[in-house]
């Protein structure tokens, strides 16, 4: 079989696509044909080693995918071959082939094309966490989403109005203000690429105010960082919630004193490490998802597919911050 896998530290163009043999389902496993693997952000990071697992080379990017059971392992009772399904495997997606814990295993509801059905469970698995889980939401509350246009934010804004919440979202360009108006932002700030200096950060922070007026934001969804963290913190309502979701434009430095003056807090999300300690919660959000899904209220958007053997492109261009929701490789 074929795997597109990274032998040393680097980017997407360090990619070799390669023949290897299939795995065999060890107990407790199934081994799934892939049809389908999501790209995100996290596997822009884990080949140059900067994420927070690192597995041992050489091994494939890709962690979350849809497909159909080949095989099963000793002492899987709940799945057989020919099952459909979509798995969060951390990594090993972008091959032909891979085994899988049966424990990271759902059911791909009827009616989904494995695109989508690859494009659910880090999204808006994560999202679902950040809001339900650590933001303790409400209705009405206006929450304001960094990096809106992406396959996290497209989450953010589809469960932020299936929980009754007005969105405010951030992009960088024009092509995705239309793109997240689409997806159901009621407020849209396009803003320039960061590094910014005092002013250009203080006139950030007054768009970011009054697209959330009049209160400013009970929850920022953060997915970007660097050099708009700052002027997001500033737009905060009174006891607000600051979700630190990632850090495509940089790891910032905060200035505290304004968790102060807004007694506000600042709280991290990491679902990876939820999904491992908490599996029960984990599978009832997953399990609203689902129904969610069902219901037409969420639809994760995918605006562009790659074969496998252009697998790098698509990391990159996910790297580049040129994504529209998101991007899925294909397996032919």
């Amino acid at each position: 079989m074929k795997a597109l896998r990274t032998h040393a530290v680097g980017g997407p163009d360090t990619l070799t696509l390669d023949e290897v043999d299939a795995p065999t389902p060890a107990k407790g496993q199934v081994v799934v044909r892939v049809k389908a693997c999501a790209i995100n952000f996290p596997d822009t990071l884990i080949i140059r080693d900067m994420y927070q697992f690192k597995p041992e080379r050489p091994f494939a990017p890709g962690g979350e995918l849809s497909g159909v059971i080949e095989a099963v392992g000793e002492g899987v009772t709940d799945w057989k071959a020919g099952d459909r399904v979509i798995a969060s495997t951390g990594n090993g997606g972008l091959s032909e082939m891979v085994a899988v814990d049966q424990g990271r295993l759902y059911p791909l509801p009827e009616g989904v094309s494995f695109e989508a059905g690859a494009s659910l469970l880090m999204t808006y698995g994560t999202t679902i966490y950040a809001l339900k889980g650590r933001g303790d939401i409400k209705p009405g509350e206006t929450m304001l989403v960094l990096g809106a246009a992406g396959g996290v934010g497209i989450s953010a804004i589809e469960l932020g109005k299936a929980f009754g919440m007005k969105v405010v979202a951030g992009v960088s360009s024009d092509d995705k203000a239309q793109f997240v108006r689409d997806a159901g932002a009621d407020e849209v700030v396009v803003y320039g690429r960061g590094p910014f200096d005092k002013a250009q950060s203080k006139e950030l922070a007054g768009k970011f105010k009054d697209a959330c007026a009049p209160g400013g934001a009970d929850i920022v969804y953060d997915i970007v960082g660097g050099d708009y963290a700052e002027p997001a913190l500033r737009s905060i309502a009174w006891e607000g919630r600051y979700l630190v979701i990632g850090f495509t434009a940089g790891i910032p430095k905060m200035p505290l004193n304004l968790t102060l003056l807004k007694s506000c807090d600042i709280r991290g999300v990491f679902w990876g490490a939820f999904a491992a300690r908490e599996p029960q919660k984990n599978a009832a959000f997953i399990a609203e998802l689902f129904d969610l899904l069902k219901a037409g209220k969420i639809n994760p958007r995918v605006s562009e597919t790659f074969p496998l053997e252009r697998g790098a492109e698509a990391i990159a261009m996910l790297e580049d911050r040129k994504a529209l929701g998101k991007i899925v490789v294909t397996m032919g």
